[in-house]
Formats: structure tokens, sequence, C-alpha cells
């Protein structure tokens, strides 16, 4: 990946992006104030240099049927390589788990899951999680109401 510096404009772009990722490149670079080509190229390299993963819609969780949220914390038995490996490997392949971080404190990892119900999330648990290598202990809390979700990255504070 090439190593490219951030400016003002990139910032811009990047803003605008998040903001709404089906802005034509006329759109976007009149919101820059660049004409369509140099946005165009600096679009394509903020994708090449890895700042742009991709682009992707936002869901309503409720309305697709996964209304219920679930923050996991996770603590693993022993906390040598393999049993961290084979946990993350596991992990990643759980279509439930929409982020798994390793984290300091109480827990060793904590995981986001989504699932429709409260038993849906039995079955998991019992099912799946329970079942991750080298587990030893589980703390579920349950998400009452969301606040704030996804919001873009606060690019503001870079400029």
């Amino acid at each position: 990946m090439p190593i490219l510096k951030l400016d003002s404009i990139d910032h811009r772009i990047l803003t605008a992006l998040q903001r709404d990722a089906r802005l034509t490149n006329v759109q976007l670079a009149e919101e820059v104030s660049l004409s369509p080509s140099p946005c165009l190229r600096r679009v394509r390299l903020l994708e090449e240099a890895g700042f742009i993963r991709g682009y992707h819609a936002s869901l309503d969780r409720a309305g697709v049927g996964l209304g219920l949220t679930v923050f996991v914390g996770v603590k693993v038995e022993r906390h040598q390589d393999e049993t961290s490996t084979a946990f993350r490997n596991a992990v990643v392949l759980l279509p439930e788990v929409i982020s798994a971080h390793l984290v300091s404190g109480e827990s060793d990892f904590l995981l986001q899951v989504v699932v429709p119900d409260l038993p849906a999330y039995e079955k998991f648990l019992l099912g799946a999680l329970l079942k991750l290598p080298g587990v030893s202990d589980i703390r579920s809390n349950f998400a009452i109401a969301t606040v704030k979700a996804q919001t873009p990255l606060p690019l503001t504070q870079l400029a």
C-alpha cells in the first residue's frame, strides 16, 4: 500500500463519503471544491492506500429481524498464543458476531452480537459461544436502547 499523507481535501472527501457513500463523483467533486477528474484520482488513491475500506449500506437491525444486541465479555482460560488465535479464528466465522475486540479489564474479548430475540441468543450462547476454544467465562450485557451507533469518524478533530 502506498503511504499517503492526508490533507484537508482528503479529509473533506472522507467526511462526505462517510455521510453519503452514494454520492456521484460529480456531486463529491462539487462538495469538496474540485473538478471531477482530480476528485476521482484522490478517491482512488484513498481506496488504494486503504483509507477507504469499502462502501456499505446501513441497515435497521430490528427492521431486518435482528432486534436484540448483546455485548458479550469473554474470558479465555489461558493467555497462550494458540488459545487466543484459535478463539479469534472461531469468532471470525460466527455471523452473529458483528464486532470483536481484544480488550483490557475484566474480559479478554468484547463481542457485539446481534440475534432476533432472547431465545435465539440462548441458542447461540449454548450452541456456539460456550463451545469456542479456551472460553472460561462469559458475561452478557443486553442493549436496552441504542443512543448512538455507526457514526462517522470524527475527522474534523484531525484538521
